[in-house]
């Protein structure tokens, strides 16, 4: 790790824990059919995808899972709840790691994300941590929905490479998707891939990215 100079870092499951399995109970509870299809990790109905890239409203996600699901009945704030049910917190270490890490390397985040995903985190931070936003923990913070770019698309990743003039292979990207670290690796980054078994603060320490 001697070479990397910028670290890229996704959120979900890297900085902020999901949990995608009761965001698949909860479309279920709604009555969505065949949910692992319509709404996984690895895929999912275009209709996030349009969501996490800002070119649908809030409103408009709303009303596609009332299509989905056939029952217009269902209210603005259940389906938030629904959509919202995955997002759960950030472990206690992890701030802290992301400031030791800044002072070490130049780091970005960069998160596929959408409208009510982004608003319930920005009010999570200010409710538990006392704080506005991510900004303070990066360089820069990059969100999906604001660029109107996904993950695993090429141009967002090439986005942030020449803004911040990166030398991918210089660059370290940390994500727990598969596919986006595809696209990274493709594009000349360093790769990490976070699983369920590790945590932030056990990779920066046990890579030799940070030392104790």
């Amino acid at each position: 790790m001697n070479k990397i100079r910028n670290i890229i870092f996704d959120y979900g499951n890297v900085i902020f824990t999901i949990d995608f399995q009761r965001a698949q109970q909860s479309f279920t509870d709604l009555g969505v059919k065949n949910v692992a299809h319509f709404f996984s990790h690895k895929s999912h109905d275009s209709l996030f995808d349009q969501f996490e890239q800002g070119f649908i409203s809030s409103s408009e996600f709303r009303d596609g899972i009332r299509k989905v699901t056939g029952i217009n009945s269902l209210s603005d704030m259940e389906i938030d709840q629904a959509w919202n049910s995955l997002l759960i917190s950030v472990p206690e270490p992890n701030h802290e790691l992301l400031l030791k890490t800044k002072k070490k390397y130049r780091t970005f985040l960069l998160s596929n994300n959408n409208e009510i995903h982004y608003n319930w985190i920005m009010d999570y931070l200010k409710r538990e941590h006392q704080i506005d936003s991510n900004a303070n923990f990066f360089e820069k913070d990059y969100y999906s929905h604001l660029m109107k770019m996904r993950k695993p698309n090429p141009e967002i990743f090439e986005y942030v490479l020449i803004e911040n003039n990166l030398n991918p292979a210089e660059t370290l990207f940390i994500d727990d998707s598969p596919q986006h670290l595809k696209t990274a690796a493709l594009l000349g980054l360093n790769t990490h891939l976070m699983t369920s078994d590790e945590t932030l603060e056990s990779y920066l320490y046990d890579s030799g990215l940070l030392s104790k």
